[in-house]
């Protein structure tokens, strides 16, 4: 009975360093998600203003060519 107590709580003690471990990857992704969301909006904000685009216009606010 002994052993198999000792048995899990080794496997407990790994499955905890790995849950650690996943959740640092995790946090890292996560940042680096924000980051280039704000780079993608950055980059399309600077495009639109170099091409002189309104950014609230939509692509339904346009008419199609045959009109």
């Amino acid at each position: 009975m002994e052993k198999r107590l000792i048995d899990l709580e080794i496997r407990f003690s790994h499955q905890d360093d790995f849950i650690s471990q996943l959740n640092e990857v995790v946090t890292k992704q996560e940042e680096r998600i924000a980051r280039l969301e704000k780079a993608i909006l950055d980059l399309k904000r600077d495009l639109n203003t170099e091409i002189g685009v309104d950014t609230r216009r939509t692509l339904q606010d346009d008419k199609p060519p045959h009109y």
